[in-house]
């Protein structure tokens, strides 16, 4: 019955989405890092967060606020983020209840002391026994099942909303851990940025992420997908609506720049790793995790120009929370890879 209702919780607490894991009974929470405000003289009301924040919007967005709590992996909105924490955890208790949890949460590779700081303190004020924080690629590391006890080295690239994040592990040690701020929504930017210098046309967010899943590729190819999107937006030199129609040739064009950033990325680190590890990831290969892998053809992208083939994990979203749960389930043999709050 104890393990059942165990009391640890792992929570990938990202930009985009969060997941949250319970020991015993796996992935149970999986929405949007969102919050649903109403602001009233001067005071914000917190309605829902999640998906029945975005549902509520849908409903009466011109009364509401939708507020993403995180900005590139960390804490931006200190207030929205305690509360959609408190809410996402209150939804883990079974009938029976639990005893104050324990939580791993993670963060990014580069987070400063400050930023560790503030997903600590916010954790804790939740009223929770213990909260350890982790890497988020590091968990990644373990979620994607890589032999990071063996000699030699192994490679994870974590693309999420706000930061990519890269882990190297050789001998169950960390030898390089980095965050470049430039992922997921760096990609939906640089589709609106195409769209207006191409089109004219001014599109938002919600409408650059559906021409990104809907249409998006790193890297086209003739025999590759073939799925154009019809996008509908302002026109910036008349003031009317207009539509235009992309087709994954131009969304590759678009998501070049972005792309090219990443790809810089890893290779400075890889040249500054030592020559044995380095020779263990080439042969090896880089593994891909986080939504942002799921782009098509991203893997091919990047190991044409880093020079590295790359490895798309199975479920790369889930990898950063069970790596979490799995330290967490040992955490006396994974105490080391923790980082300080």
């Amino acid at each position: 019955m104890a393990s059942a209702f165990s009391d640890d919780i792992a929570i990938d607490l990202g930009t985009a989405n969060t997941l949250v894991h319970v020991a015993g009974r796996g992935i149970i929470i999986d929405e949007p890092s969102v919050v649903a405000v109403r602001p009233f003289r001067g005071v914000r009301e917190i309605l829902a967060v999640g998906r029945k924040a975005k549902t509520l919007m849908a409903r009466s967005p011109e009364s509401l606020e939708l507020v993403r709590p995180l900005r590139d992996g960390v804490i931006a909105d200190f207030v929205a983020t305690e509360e959609m924490l408190r809410q996402f955890i209150k939804r883990t208790k079974t009938m029976l209840g639990f005893r104050r949890p324990r939580i791993l949460i993670c963060v990014p590779a580069g987070a400063t002391p400050v930023e560790r700081r503030a997903v600590h303190d916010t954790a804790v004020s939740l009223g929770v026994r213990k909260v350890y924080l982790i890497a988020e690629p590091v968990a990644a590391s373990l979620g994607s099942g890589l032999p990071i006890e063996e000699r030699g080295g192994a490679m994870v690239v974590d693309i999420g909303g706000g930061t990519t994040d890269i882990a190297v592990l050789s001998g169950g040690v960390i030898v390089e851990a980095r965050t470049l701020r430039c992922a997921g929504n760096a990609m939906d930017e640089a589709i609106i940025r195409y769209v207006r210098r191409k089109h004219s046309l001014l599109i938002g967010e919600a409408n650059a992420e559906r021409i990104k899943i809907e249409a998006g590729t790193a890297q086209h190819r003739v025999n590759g997908r073939a799925a154009e999107v019809h996008i509908r937006g302002r026109d910036l030199r008349k003031g009317w609506a207009k539509t235009a129609v992309l087709t994954p040739k131009d969304i590759a064009e678009a998501l070049s720049e972005p792309i090219d950033t990443m790809a810089d990325f890893v290779q400075r680190a890889l040249e500054e790793l030592p020559p044995d590890i380095l020779s263990d990831i080439t042969r090896r290969g880089i593994h891909l995790t986080g939504g942002g892998a799921l782009l098509d053809n991203l893997n091919v992208a990047l190991a044409r120009r880093v020079g590295v083939k790359f490895h798309v994990q199975k479920n790369p979203m889930h990898c950063v929370v069970k790596g979490s749960a799995a330290v967490l389930a040992g955490l006396d043999e994974h105490a080391h890879l923790l980082m300080r709050p």
